[in-house]
């Protein structure tokens, strides 16, 4: 990690792997903790493999949506990393997204607790990291796995 270039943030989850895998790609679960509540999520497209499209949209009311993310996956290594950028869109253009381009890549990995649940979101230079934090990267992500790891958490065995 850059700390000049790079966001990042870390939590356990008290679920298996498997439970929070599941929860990044199966769009009905995804919709259920993506977007920062009351925020609403729809999956247009969750194609979770190399080159594959993530789409979706958000809603403030639950009725009219707009646009959120359009990106493609990078990396897909089942159970372990998925990494993705919205500086590619789904039908492969160069983009300009707002707020910024980015590159996340959320690891998981065993821990006695259930889950360790790490993201590192990467920026081309320090304007565009700065921008994002500035916008409320620590507020909207940290919203967000705390979200997952509730669904998670639920989602479990036990």
């Amino acid at each position: 990690m850059n700390p000049d270039l790079d966001l990042a943030l870390e939590r356990v989850i008290r679920a298996p792997r498997a439970v929070v895998w599941n929860a990044w790609t199966d769009p009905a679960r995804l919709e259920r903790w993506w977007a920062p509540a009351p925020t609403v999520c729809r999956v247009d497209r969750l194609d979770v493999r190399p080159g594959g499209a993530f789409v979706t949209r958000m809603s403030e009311d639950g009725t009219e949506f707009v646009p959120q993310v359009d990106a493609i996956f990078l990396v897909v290594d089942e159970l372990e990393r998925i990494v993705f950028t919205n500086a590619v869109d789904s039908a492969w253009r160069p983009a300009d997204p707002a707020p910024v381009p980015m590159t996340a890549e959320i690891t998981l990995s065993d821990h006695p607790d259930g889950t360790d649940y790490r993201i590192v979101v990467r920026h081309g230079d320090p304007d565009a990291r700065a921008r994002h934090e500035k916008l409320g990267f620590a507020e909207g992500w940290e919203t967000v796995a705390a979200q997952l790891a509730g669904f998670a958490e639920s989602e479990a065995p036990g």
